[in-house]
């Protein structure tokens, strides 16, 4: 058995404690805090207008739920998945199979790990998915940005296209079914500090 699958058993065996959860991130199981009120309120504004953008459509929004890629497990702040779930279940019904998703949004947490989990090591496995819209929401950075990267390049690791958009601007989905959506001051507020 080589690491991933031994990291997948591990992960599957877990009883992850209450208020945590756990993702397995380039050869490591990580466990990370849920995030605070105003990490929960960003979060909720993205996912409502989400519902809203889509209705009607074969897709819609999500939160809190395993997207798995091979034996990498994810989970996203928000994301946007085909309608019908039950197309993209894991075979084991761990979660979202990645390749049914196609974006994720990362609200990011205070602290240095939490910046380099969202901005390098999230960015990496979100790529590697081919995730192919990729959005972090940053307080901390330089008074508050949103990041929308696209163009993912599966086997570098890396998205091709980035657009940083400080807050009080509005970020805009250039691609896939949240074409158009606006992620601006309404979700984030103004710029901080």
């Amino acid at each position: 058995m080589n690491l991933d699958q031994q990291l997948w058993q591990a992960w599957k065996s877990m009883d992850v404690p209450e208020g945590f959860r756990a993702e397995i991130i380039e050869g490591t199981i990580t466990l990370s805090p849920t995030g605070s009120s105003r990490h929960f309120d960003v979060n909720n504004r993205v996912l409502e207008d989400l519902f809203v953008h889509l209705r009607g459509s074969d897709w819609r929004p999500g939160n809190d739920c395993n997207v798995i890629d091979g034996l990498k497990v994810l989970i996203p702040d928000v994301f946007v998945a085909r309608r019908d779930f039950e197309a993209i279940d894991h075979p084991e019904g761990k979660g979202l199979l990645a390749s049914g998703v196609t974006l994720v949004v990362e609200t990011v947490s205070p602290g240095a790990e939490n910046r380099r989990r969202d901005h390098v090591l999230k960015r990496r496995a979100y790529a590697t998915a081919g995730i192919p819209v990729y959005v972090i929401i940053d307080d901390h950075d330089d008074g508050g940005a949103v990041t929308v990267l696209t163009n993912a390049d599966t086997k570098r690791g890396a998205y091709a296209s980035s657009t940083r958009v400080p807050y009080g601007e509005e970020a805009v989905i250039p691609e896939g079914p949240a074409k158009g959506f606006v992620i601006g001051p309404e979700i984030t507020g103004e710029r901080r500090g």
